[in-house]
């Protein structure tokens, strides 16, 4: 192929190859000239174009298929538009030549074809370039048309089209004749000449002006003829033809001078007329219709009725949302004029008018549902409000007449139902379109939605009734907070109007469908309205037999709203069980006895009363069973069973009752049949065992029953065919966006489709697809569907022998009838036997013995050969169930050779495609198709009949049956790839595109060829890229196709070719957003989807590339050049109505989001922001209120509406509420995707640094304003579910830039300049009508900007806080108060959002208030005179906890009541019954589930604030009111209800505090034991934080304290929840508990030891008791110690943080010794806090319990030491060497080191401890340079100075010791030589002699002998010098330290020693600063010694003239300098000086 690959052909090749692949190779080459030729230069292209001419034009005798006949015409056209045009004529005679020929043989056809395209294209590219020549050109092509075939009259009709696209108004001599003959092809028998003809007549009218003035009526006939038995492509085509020009004709201005006599402009009323005329009197046209009408003929033929339907639509699109506007109610007065009673034809039978009412809807949801904005929407919904009033009128006056003349005015009434229904189903979609938005439509009182919807629940029609309630469940899902409202109303007039039978039926139908709408409701209904509506249900059943008039409606009513109470659920049902057990057992007589005395009694009336009362049992309890599965126990079951064989003997019996009386129970039996199977399907099949043949028997009647004539093979059979199977049987079985009136067209004309009126008990089931009116089918069709469902069910229980009787007369009953009937009696056989193989399948039970598979054998052969192509679809998947469930090779092999068999022989279509298809379904549910003989058989045969040309039929269906098989060979295939592959092309290059069924068949076997060869796709081999050539090339032919979904198909290839070899595939041509074809649009968008995930950003660049080359924009509407395909597809999400389309664009949008967000910030946030915005308008600025003290800030937030709404060109018209929702959510994700991204988009002076360097930069915090606009917006909008997102995204960006510094204005944020905009967006969500959810979100905002600190002025923050105060108000009101609008558990919700926020306000005051006293306490430290701004610092806090402390006594008591509540319902089941019956403080025992979520929402941070309060009271506080109530019961929410007499005695406030500690314990223990997986962190760590509050006052630590086990308990708690938790977070605040509670043990011990000394003051010390962990023994119990406890915890953390520390892996190879870690900072942290608790443990042992426990922890601080003792850069100490010194200070400084019983003990293991210290220098070999010397040697002098004399100064240990220091001493580094200065300073002046002296002997002379060395290497830097200063402190302090006698001696050395330090004047001027400063330092240690030890200095000075005058000169230097700096000082007085702080171990 790649030879292909040149500007002119390589004939050379060519010549080479097959017959086939030539016609392949041409295809290539001319694919590849398609892209060359246009960046071709214009002299090369001259240069060749005779050549290519030539080349191209001899290619036209080569008979081209039909895409290489339009890839031919298009080079030409190209060729000649970029070359010369002289021989342009030449080509053109050429063809008109090749066309005139008289050759009429099949083989000249296709170059007469080519000849004809390649005119077209010509035309189209040059147009007038052309000259006149046309004329001739169309005069040739339309005579050629008279003898052409189909294939020739389409082609024809194209060229025209195309000829007419290029001339534009030159054409108009020809215009005529081409209408003429496009006229007559509009009527052609072939459909896609219909549909080429439409495209050329709207070619056409775009110059023809007389199409739509003066042929404007006959245009309009000729297109109603055309839709007469057209298919959906004509349709559609027809339809944009006639709705185009219709809108055309109303809209031209110009009536040019050649239309003859002034011709009259056509109105919108004219326009009106024609189009009714064709919905109501079809093709017939204007004269002939009152002769039918005389005649009495059928009606209006449904395919015209649909196209027109289409027609209106198109017409009304055409002209755009802005005319439907303004020209709304004269249409819909039209529409609504269709199905009224002014034409009474159209809604004559009860099946027309449900077929017209559905095009009706159609038309109104496609128009004002899609086209107009939310605002125009509201407009619409008031017109259609006033047309329901005006019908309304009429009937109130038509019944009010009644009296007078009853006939006439009944038709009156009933007239008006058809557009009553019509009317109220569109005002309901709009209504659940708009959802919370509709709110202020049903607060305008002018207009009365509900009043008008409720006025007509009375309506004499009973599908009127039915409507109007299903739009008042739509009203109620839109808006929840009406559901209870329109429920009082409807209960209220149901009790009001018992009498009048339509009140009853209408209210009940209302109640019932505003049940069905609870589940849709989040927030719910009040638990009573269910006990309500029971009592009413009741009083209807016993009332029922009272009135006669009425018992049908009563009962019918009661057991409705019964049926629909079951939606509610488990928790309200389980209350009314009983009554409702009771009433199933009473409506069935208790023994078939009583049942033959109902027979003989009663009428035909009381027992159609009977049969719908019992129809309206069996459906409540289906009801009961499909929605309350949680109450169906065993028990339950038991007491439903009871009634089931009478309903039985009933069903039995009916056709007798039906007989004796007459047809009027002919509907009431067939309803009860039908409930009684649906009931008996859903439950359990043991259930009714004893009644399966009696059932059986009554389910094979009903299923070959001839009487019926009905087909219903489109309702029962997609379900049972496989939806792959289902793509044969052409579009109107596929999804599309017209499938809702195209459905009648599917059925027979007995039939258009379900209606709500066929099924009132429908009116509270779930919502079908796409939310639409639920459509039950007639009874008729029902009751069959159901029988099959049920035998489906019982087939599969019942016994072989049994199974083998039924199947056998099911086949006699298919014998027996003939014709029509027979085909209806299979389709139901064949829809029942299929269930119940499916049932089979999934329970894996076997079909039976021989017999049986024999017999069900024949009944699915016998479908398989039946004319209607569903049933034959069905037969097949039918045989693969059958296959799988026999599960036997040999039968299957049996079946497949029947197929073979039967496609040997057979000629006719029916049996080629049915066994064809067989053959592919066959191994469906086999796991595959394992055998390579049945594959090779299967692929010989299918290859053959795909070839087979003369049935298009049988070519879709064996290349669909290949696609399955290829599917099912899998790996298999592989041999045949390269042969179908080529079989595919062949076909594709070479079908006529007209069939286009065939096409999308070989579309699909190239996607699963595509498939099968998978990610071999990428090979480089010279095979493989042939066979991705062919795909790609088959992609190529298939995008080019005129058909959408063979278009679809093409694009699915190519995102499978692009997922396999992404490399390879140009997925240029995808754009096509707004196809007419549903699938079309969800295949571009699905590869979209694909395709951005791996390259987001190169798709958005080439869509904007695309669309600047292009002329055409591919979404008309949308202006992608400005908005990007980001913004079109955010368009089309708008627009678009299918739910699968709208996820899959927001999938595409989320992925392009995440990969190119950050790097175009500004243009995605300018999306959202015109998203948002161009709802502002309808933001009334009237929702901020602005009150008195809110003046100054009232123009900020009005400003930021009212600041951008100019009206300026706005991409996105009146976006939709999902829409604008979806752009929010867009931008909480943009800012989580910056906080990954880096700190610069959080931080303003970086982000403005970085934005100059570089304009192109880009970050979030420069958009700040645009966030709080976008948030603000959106919280303040109509629908509540914008509010909410709106409010997310308010918190989430208080969160993320609470801290954000601003720099103008330091110490403030750079949120503070938007408090004004806060305030105003959070005022309304705490609105009295606000719903719930949106407060309590509303509550989360202000408590995360309350604690965010951004406000520090508290006048500022009131604002807010006031916002809080009026909910905490609220919620003291308590249950009283509480709203009657939705479930309880709502208000639990709300009350505990308010008691969170303010828990979370008061957490954040009290750590600032505690960070503050830190602080306070430092600045203390540091400087006194700063006080007034210490006072600024604090004031925020304190007075942000003063804000708190107004409310806390309250606040106090909530908290403890809602964490008693919390503790209630974390009680496992079993502890169920010890609840209160009434339920808790803040949730009702019945809604109990619905409470737990926000319980488990809240209760962490309520555990902690409260924890925090009975800290700060240190538990001391007990209310005086406390001893009153129950434990921590507020006083506020209702006290349980519990009176005097039950009420606790008055506790003690030691028993209120127990109670409280309890509590909080038990809580927070219950849930770190085992807290989910997906339990939150902050919830853990709140948790532990709580603990630590707790902890962290004596009271409860003496509690713990004294308990061991509870200590014990809570050790094991963390020591899991530290195994469990990788956070550091959360293991840091675990050990902090660790730590308190054995502090708190520490506290119990030594309390125990003072009182045990006080006591036994007197008596001898040998008796006291021990006291602490290890007693006398020193042993300690595992799971019984807390020391045990705390170790094992401590050397978790130790271990995992540093695996060394484990012996038994240090000895392992795993650790190489000596490799030192660097922990991290939270590592080293968690070492530092786990040591600390360390060195605490032995305080809680006795002395013996110390002994035991002193060697793990030596070991584990030593160890921690030793493997973290790394030298760091700046000298430095690592944090866990600190801790780790620290830690051994501690330890050995324990009282127990010296207690007498462990003393011994002790000290031999101290000094062992010592001894492992000292090994660490040596056990380090070539690494000495890596060991920290400084800490070990800190350790050493920690063991000299803190241990006692016995453990360090045994001899061969002193002596290492010193020795490590002398070796230190040495050292290079004069860091480490400081330190050991310091070191030793401190080991000198030990008050033990026995210790220091040995050091000093040691040390001393060789610091001394350093000192003097300096004089000569006097020091170069300040670490020098420093050691030099630290060595003249050493002999300072030893001089001072020394005996009298040796002192004088001592300061005879240490005096000249520093006077050589001193420098005379001149050599202090040139000296270094180490130098001077040195001279300084010693000059003022000798002013200091000199005066100590005068008598030696004297002298000394005496006997050294020299050394005397040195001293002399520098002290009088000295004085000089001191002077000068003086007069200095007092010229800056009070510089604080600061102070360092260290880490002193010593």
């Amino acid at each position: 192929m790649e030879l292909a690959h040149s500007l002119l052909l390589n004939e050379e090749a060519y010549n080479q190859l097959g017959e086939f692949q030539k016609a392949e190779f041409i295809f290539e080459w001319l694919q590849f000239l398609e892209k060359l030729l246009p960046v071709t230069s214009r002299a090369d292209i001259r240069e060749n174009q005779k050549k290519l001419v030539e080349q191209l034009t001899s290619l036209l005798n080569n008979s081209p298929g039909p895409p290489t006949r339009r890839l031919l015409a298009k080079n030409l056209a190209v060729l000649y538009s970029i070359g010369d045009t002289f021989s342009v004529y030449q080509t053109i005679d050429k063809c008109n030549e090749l066309i005139r020929s008289k050759d009429d043989s099949p083989s000249y056809l296709p170059t007469k074809l080519a000849a004809v395209v390649c005119l077209g294209y010509l035309y189209k590219k040059l147009g007038r370039i052309l000259g006149n020549s046309f004329t001739d050109t169309v005069g040739n092509v339309l005579k050629a048309m008279k003898n052409a075939e189909s294939q020739g009259r389409y082609e024809i009709m194209l060229t025209l089209q195309n000829i007419l696209n290029g001339l534009g108004a030159a054409a108009i001599p020809c215009h005529r004749d081409i209408y003429k003959a496009a006229r007559s092809c509009l009527t052609d028998r072939s459909m896609a000449v219909r549909c080429a003809a439409a495209k050329c007549l709207l070619e056409l009218q775009n110059e023809a002006v007389f199409m739509w003035t003066t042929d404007l009526d006959s245009v309009v006939t000729l297109c109603f003829k055309s839709f007469e038995g057209s298919n959906y492509d004509v349709r559609l085509a027809v339809s944009k033809l006639l709705g185009t020009i219709l809108a055309r004709a109303l809209t031209s201005k110009q009536i040019t001078a050649s239309t003859k006599h002034n011709f009259r402009r056509i109105s919108l009323e004219d326009v009106m007329e024609l189009l009714g005329t064709g919905f109501l009197r079809g093709s017939c046209g204007f004269l002939r219709a009152s002769g039918d009408m005389l005649k009495g003929t059928s009606s209006v033929s449904r395919d015209v009725r649909v196209g027109v339907t289409q027609t209106y639509v198109v017409f009304v699109s055409t002209l755009g949302a802005q005319w439907l506007e303004r020209n709304f109610s004269a249409f819909l007065s039209h529409i609504l004029d269709l199905v009224s009673q002014s034409h009474p034809k159209a809604v004559q039978s009860p099946v027309d008018a449900i077929g017209c009412r559905r095009c009706v809807s159609f038309i109104l949801r496609a128009t004002v549902g899609g086209l107009l904005g939310e605002k125009a929407q509201i407009a619409a919904a008031k017109e259609i409000c006033q047309a329901i009033w005006r019908l309304k009128k009429v009937v109130d006056a038509a019944i009010s007449d009644g009296n007078l003349e009853t006939k006439i005015n009944i038709t009156d009434v009933t007239a008006s139902q058809h557009v009553l229904v019509c009317a109220l189903q569109e005002l309901g979609s709009l209504i659940h379109g708009l959802g919370t938005t509709a709110a202020p439509l049903l607060q305008d009182s002018s207009t009365g939605v509900l009043e008008a919807v409720i006025s007509v629940i009375l309506h004499p029609s009973i599908s009127v009734r039915l409507t109007a309630a299903w739009c008042l469940r739509c009203i109620a899902v839109a808006l929840p907070s009406y559901v209870s409202l329109l429920l009082d109303r409807s209960i209220e007039r149901l009790s009001a109007l018992k009498s009048c039978p339509e009140a009853i039926t209408g209210y009940s139908f209302a109640v019932a469908a505003l049940l069905g709408a609870v589940k849709y409701c989040p927030l719910g209904i009040p638990h009573g309205k269910g006990k309500v509506i029971m009592t009413i249900a009741e009083d209807l059943l016993c009332s029922a037999s009272q009135n006669s008039r009425i018992s049908l409606q009563r009962m019918q009513a009661g057991w409705l709203l019964i049926a629909a109470l079951m939606t509610l659920g488990p928790a309200v049902v389980q209350h009314h069980l009983p009554r409702i057990l009771l009433l199933w057992k009473c409506i069935f007589p208790s023994s078939p006895k009583d049942l033959e005395t109902e027979k003989t009694r009663g009428d035909g009336f009381t027992w159609q009363v009977t049969l719908e009362g019992r129809a309206g049992a069996l459906c409540a309890i289906k009801s009961f069973v499909s929605h309350c599965a949680g109450l169906l126990t065993d028990e339950v079951v038991q007491r439903l069973l009871p009634p089931l064989p009478c309903a039985v003997d009933l069903l039995t019996q009916l056709s007798s009752i039906c007989k004796s009386y007459g047809n009027s129970l002919k509907t009431p039996s067939t309803v009860y049949r039908q409930k009684l199977y649906e009931l008996l399907a859903v439950l359990p099949p043991k259930a009714y065992e004893g009644d399966f043949s009696a059932v059986l028997k009554e389910l094979v009647t009903d299923l070959t029953v001839t009487d019926s004539q009905i087909d219903a093979s489109a309702f029962l059979l997609p379900s049972l065919c496989h939806e792959n199977d289902l793509l044969l049987l052409g579009p109107l079985l596929q999804e599309s966006d017209h499938r809702f009136i195209e459905e009648q067209l599917l059925l027979g004309n007995s039939i258009a489709g379900g209606s709500l009126e066929y099924d009132p008990y429908s009116i509270y089931e779930k919502f079908a697809k796409g939310n639409t009116v639920p459509k039950p089918l007639p009874p008729a069709l029902s009751v069959t569907s159901a029988a099959s469902r049920l035998f489906g069910v019982m087939f599969s229980h019942i016994t072989e022998s049994h199974r083998l009787q039924v199947l056998e007369q099911l086949l006699n009953s298919i014998k027996q009838t003939k014709g029509s009937r027979q085909q209806t009696v299979q389709l139901h056989v064949l829809s029942a036997f299929s269930t119940s193989l499916k049932h089979l399948a999934n329970c894996k039970g076997s079909l039976g013995t021989e017999e049986v598979r024999r017999s069900a054998l024949m009944l699915v052969m016998g479908a398989l050969e039946s004319n209607n192509p569903l049933l034959r679809c069905a037969a097949a998947e039918c045989l693969a169930r059958l296959a799988q469930v026999v599960s036997d090779s040999a039968f299957t092999a049996g079946l497949a050779q029947v197929s073979f068999d039967k496609l040997k022989s057979a000629r006719d279509v029916v049996s080629r495609t049915g066994h064809s298809l067989a053959l592919g379904c066959l191994y469906r549910y086999l796991g595959g198709i394992s055998s390579t003989q049945h594959l090779n058989a299967c692929v010989g045969i299918l290859y053959t009949l795909s070839q087979d040309s003369t049935s298009p039929d049988v070519q879709a269906w064996a290349l669909h049956s290949l696609s399955l098989v290829v599917d099912l060979a899998g790996p298999l295939y592989h041999v045949h790839v390269e042969p179908t592959l080529s079989l595919v092309l062949m076909l594709l290059l070479s079908v006529p595109p007209a069939y286009a069924e065939v096409h999308q068949s070989l579309g699909r076997c190239l996607n699963t060829l595509i498939t099968t060869l998978g990610p071999e796709l990428q090979g480089s081999s010279t095979a493989v890229s042939a066979l991705r050539t062919s795909c790609l090339l088959g992609c190529a032919v298939m995008q080019d196709n005129p058909d959408c979904l063979v278009q679809a198909q093409a694009i699915s290839c190519l995102q499978q070719l692009h997922m396999f070899a992404p490399r390879h595939v140009n997925l240029s041509n995808l754009m096509n957003l707004c196809s007419s074809y549903l699938l079309l649009r969800r295949a571009v968008v699905a590869c979209l989807c694909q395709l951005v995930q791996r390259e987001a950003a190169e798709v958005s660049e080439y869509a904007v590339a695309l669309v600047k080359e292009s002329k055409d924009d591919f979404t008309p509407d949308v202006n992608i050049r400005e908005i990007g395909l980001e913004g079109a597809l955010l368009g089309l999400l708008d627009k678009e109505l299918d739910p699968r389309l709208c996820q899959d664009i927001k999938e595409t949008l989320t992925h392009m989001l995440t990969s190119m967000a950050v790097e175009k910030l500004s243009f995605w946030l300018k999306l959202c922001k015109d998203v948002l915005a161009a709802s502002a308008d309808f933001n009334t600025v009237a929702s901020i209120d602005t009150t008195q003290e809110e003046e100054t800030a009232k123009g900020d937030d009005v400003s930021v509406l009212t600041s951008d709404s100019d009206d300026r060109f706005h991409p996105f018209r009146n976006p939709r509420w999902s829409t604008r929702v979806f752009a929010a959510e867009c931008v909480c994700k943009i800012i989580s995707l910056c906080e990954n991204a880096g700190s610069a988009h959080f931080d303003i002076t970086l982000a403005q640094e970085r934005k100059q360097r570089d304009s192109r930069d880009d970050f979030l915090v420069l958009h700040l304003a645009d966030l709080v606009r976008m948030a603000f917006m959106a919280a303040t909008d109509h629908s509540d579910q914008l509010r909410l997102s709106g409010l997310h995204m308010l918190q989430i960006i208080v969160r993320k830039f609470a801290a954000v510094p601003e720099p103008e204005f330091p110490g403030h944020v750079i949120l503070e300049q938007y408090q004004a905009n806060v305030g105003a967006a959070l005022r309304p969500a705490f609105a009295p009508e606000t719903p719930p959810d949106v407060t309590a979100k509303a509550c989360q905002v202000c408590s995360a900007w309350i604690a965010s600190g951004v406000v520090s002025d508290l006048n500022d923050l009131r604002r807010v806080h006031q916002l809080l105060v009026s909910s905490l108000l609220k919620v003291q009101a308590g249950k009283e108060a509480q709203n009657e609008q939705y479930n309880e558990s709502t208000s639990t919700m709300e009350i505990l959002a308010v008691l969170k926020a303010w828990a979370e306000v008061y957490i954040v005051a009290v750590e600032k208030q505690k960070n503050q006293s830190d602080t306070h306490k430092h600045s203390l430290k540091i400087v006194n005179s700063s006080e007034e701004s210490y006072r600024d610092v604090t004031f925020s806090a304190s007075g942000l906890l003063d804000l708190v402390q107004a409310d806390l006594g309250t606040l106090s008591k909530l908290w403890l009541a809602a964490l008693q509540d919390f503790a209630l319902l974390t009680l496992p089941p079993e502890y169920a019954s010890q609840l209160p019956a009434e339920g808790g403080t803040f949730y009702t025992a019945e809604t109990i589930e619905n409470a737990r979520p926000h319980y488990y929402n809240s209760w962490a941070l309520i555990l902690h604030a409260t924890a925090l309060w009975l800290t700060s009271t240190g538990f001391l506080v007990v209310d005086p009111d406390e001893g009153v109530t129950n434990l921590s019961r507020p006083v506020t929410p209702t006290t349980m209800c519990q009176d005097s007499s039950t009420r606790p005695l008055v506790k003690s406030p030691e028993d209120v505090n127990t109670d409280r500690f309890h509590l909080i314990l038990g809580i927070s223990v219950e849930f770190l034991c085992s807290p989910r997986s997906d339990a939150a962190m902050e919830n853990i760590i709140a948790c532990l934080h709580a603990l630590q509050a707790l902890f962290d006052v004596p009271w409860p630590r003496s509690k713990i304290g004294g308990d061991q086990e509870l200590g014990v308990e809570l050790l094991n708690v963390l020591h899991r929840l530290i195994l469990t938790r990788e956070s550091p977070d959360i293991q840091l605040a675990a050990l902090e508990v660790v730590r308190l509670i054995l502090f708190a043990a520490q506290e119990h011990v030594k309390e125990k030891r003072r009182s045990a000394e006080v006591d036994d003051g007197a008596a001898e010390k040998e008796t006291l008791p021990e006291f602490g962990e290890g007693k006398d023994t020193g042993g300690l119990v595992p799971g019984k110690s807390l020391v045990f406890g705390t170790l094992e915890l401590c050397v978790c953390i130790l271990v995992r943080q540093l695996p060394q520390l484990n012996p038994k892996l240090t000895c392992s190879p795993a650790v190489p010794p000596g490799k030192y870690l660097l922990l991290s900072g939270d590592g080293s942290r968690l070492v530092a806090a786990a040591l600390v608790i360390l060195s605490d443990v032995p305080a809680i042992c006795s002395p013996e319990g110390s002994v035991s426990v002193l060697p793990t922890i030596l070991y584990l601080i030593i160890g921690v030491l030793k493997e973290t003792a790394v030298k760091l850069q700046d000298g430095q100490l690592p944090l866990t060497v600190a801790a780790s010194l620290q830690a051994l200070k501690g330890l050995l400084s324990s009282p127990m080191a010296r207690a007498e019983k462990s003393q011994n003990a002790w000290t031999d293991l101290l000094r062992s401890a010592l001894v492992t210290v000292l090994d660490c220098w040596d056990q380090v070999d070539g690494l000495l340079q890596e060991l920290d010397e400084v800490s070990l040697l800190t350790a050493i002098t920690v063991f000299v100075m803190s241990t006692s004399p016995e453990v360090t100064t045994l001899e061969c240990l002193q002596k290492r010791c010193i020795e490590k220091f002398k070796t230190t001493l040495d050292s290079k580094d004069p860091l480490v030589q400081y330190k050991c200065y310091q070191l030793l300073h401190s080991i000198f002046q030990h008050p033990n002699k026995t210790v220091s002296y040995p050091y000093i002997h040691s040390l001393a002379p060789s610091i001394v002998r350093k000192l003097q060395e300096t004089e000569k290497a006097k020091p170069e830097n300040a670490a020098e010098l420093q050691v030099i200063q630290e060595g003249i402190k050493v002999v300072t302090a030893l001089t001072a330290a020394a005996e009298e006698q040796h002192r004088a001696h001592l300061v005879a050395c240490f005096l000249p020693i520093l006077i050589s330090f001193l420098l005379d004047e001149n050599a202090l001027v040139s000296a270094t600063i180490s130098v001077k400063n040195l001279h300084e330092f010693a000059l003022q240690t000798l002013m200091q010694i000199g005066p100590q030890y005068s008598s030696v200095f004297k002298k000394l000075m005496a006997s050294s003239p020299t050394m005397k005058a040195r001293l002399e000169s520098a002290v009088k230097g000295n004085q000089e300098s001191i002077k000068v700096k003086t007069t200095k000082h007092a010229k800056n007085p009070g510089k604080s000086s600061s102070i360092q702080l260290k880490t002193n171990f010593l």
